[in-house]
């Protein structure tokens, strides 16, 4: 392959990536149409909200933790160095609830959740059970993709606040029973220096955006997945590669609007 052929390759390869960034947002509005408040929907979104949620809660929490106690262990040791080490509270909550909490456990969620929801749709259409719902006068959005797009949403955030929970946990139980700093100062200085608007409430709203995307980009690449084996594969890698450049990206955009 000569030079040429490498960047007509390459200039391909963007635009049918650019393509299908343009279909995933079109793709948005198809799913909300759907919507139709009812028993039978809010059961298949909580179906749904327990295999996405709850089935990640481990990894989350357990990864919150480690995370928590890794932020206390670097931070003491820089900040001891200015004899600031009663900061390490108020250090600890700021990079968890404006940084770190949402865009690691959106990672996290995307690696665990995301994943599972491309390939379990990816491989509904590589079977043909969404043309049979189509058969039966069953709206294949509606019924399949609609409640794993809302559960995805809602779990996001809910997880990235247990993810905060537990870090801050982890990083307390190293600041008092290993480095044994005052609990009371390890405390106080945290709630003095978060400030509710825009320290916690802005982690709030990345978490928001954040499972958003990964709800629409997990859909949209199972649902449009070729209908082999090898296609399932590639919706399964591209939801982990493309939510992750997304998040990466909307979280310095959404930094520099909400600082």
């Amino acid at each position: 392959m000569n030079k040429y052929e490498h960047d007509a390759g390459l200039s391909l390869n963007l635009s049918r990536q650019l393509a299908d960034l343009g279909s995933c947002g079109l793709f948005l509005p198809q799913i909300l149409l759907r919507i139709r408040p009812s028993l039978k929907q809010l059961g298949n979104v909580m179906r749904q909200l327990y295999f996405v949620g709850t089935r990640s809660m481990i990894i989350i929490l357990t990864s919150g933790f480690f995370i928590g106690l890794v932020i206390a262990l670097q931070g003491y040791n820089t900040l001891v160095q200015f004899g600031a080490s009663e900061s390490l509270g108020a250090v600890v909550a700021l990079s968890l609830f404006r940084e770190l909490g949402p865009v690691l456990t959106a990672l996290l969620f995307t690696g665990r959740a995301g994943t599972s929801i491309a390939a379990e749709i990816g491989l509904m259409k590589a079977t043909e059970q969404l043309d049979a719902l189509e058969l039966m006068a069953i709206d294949p959005v509606e019924r399949i993709v609609l409640p794993r797009f809302i559960a995805a949403v809602i779990a996001v955030p809910l997880l990235t606040a247990m993810f905060n929970l537990l870090a801050v946990t982890g990083a307390y139980l190293f600041a008092v029973e290993w480095v044994n700093l005052d609990p009371g100062l390890f405390w106080g200085r945290m709630i003095s220096a978060v400030d509710l608007g825009p320290d916690y409430l802005s982690g709030v709203y990345k978490s928001v955006v954040f499972g958003i995307v990964i709800a629409l980009v997990s859909v949209f690449q199972g649902y449009n997945a070729e209908p082999t084996g090898r296609g399932v594969a590639v919706a399964t890698t591209q939801t982990v590669i493309v939510s992750s450049i997304l998040i990466l990206i909307l979280d310095f955009i959404l930094t520099a609007l909400l600082i």
